[in-house]
């Protein structure tokens, strides 16, 4: 028998346990019913359901948050440096730790050359190749083909390291520059 400040009231008979639960205003409630005598604390019942459902609810909330799907639209003709452009925002997207789907839309009669379309998506998966691995390859799905590509954790760590050795080393230069001035 636990109490509800968590002090051990040791071993008692279940009539005498939910007298003392009682005398509280709290209840009694069975914490291992497999160990050998079972284990009873006194606590508020709807206090403790409604704390873990709030804990579950940030745990879910938490865990949806770390890898969101962000959507990058392209088109069969689109231009180099529009490409680039487009890669670098889906290359950001990769480093905060998010998926991104890489969308080409077809239309018209654009759709008798598909095939610029999967290279498109082939030369983008090429340029993000070293933070992204491709979860789905590319797919038609009526006039829209996608493909989703997921961040490689161990490379975008080699990269944030990389950074941080530029900044430092930057930085290191900067202070050596202004010793001699003092």
């Amino acid at each position: 028998m636990i109490g509800a400040d968590g002090e051990q009231l040791g071993v008692m008979p279940p009539e005498e346990a939910l007298a003392r639960a009682r005398e509280e205003g709290l209840d009694l409630v069975e914490v291992a019913p497999h160990a050998s005598p079972p284990v009873c604390r006194i606590m508020d019942y709807g206090r403790y359901k409604y704390e873990q459902k709030k804990k579950q609810q940030a745990s879910r909330a938490k865990r949806k948050g770390s890898a969101s799907l962000k959507e990058v639209k392209l088109r069969p003709r689109t231009d180099e440096h529009d490409l680039e452009v487009k890669l670098r925002n889906a290359r950001r997207f990769l480093l905060d730790g998010d998926k991104v789907k890489l969308t080409l839309t077809f239309r018209g009669r654009e759709m008798v050359h598909r095939n610029l379309g999967y290279a498109q998506l082939q030369r983008a998966a090429e340029m993000l190749a070293p933070l992204a691995v491709v979860e789905n390859p590319p797919r038609m799905e009526g006039r829209i083909l996608t493909m989703i590509l997921v961040p490689n954790r161990e490379a975008i760590a080699e990269h944030r390291k990389e950074q941080e050795e530029k900044g430092r080393a930057a930085g290191g230069g900067e202070k050596a520059d202004a010793a001699p001035e003092a």
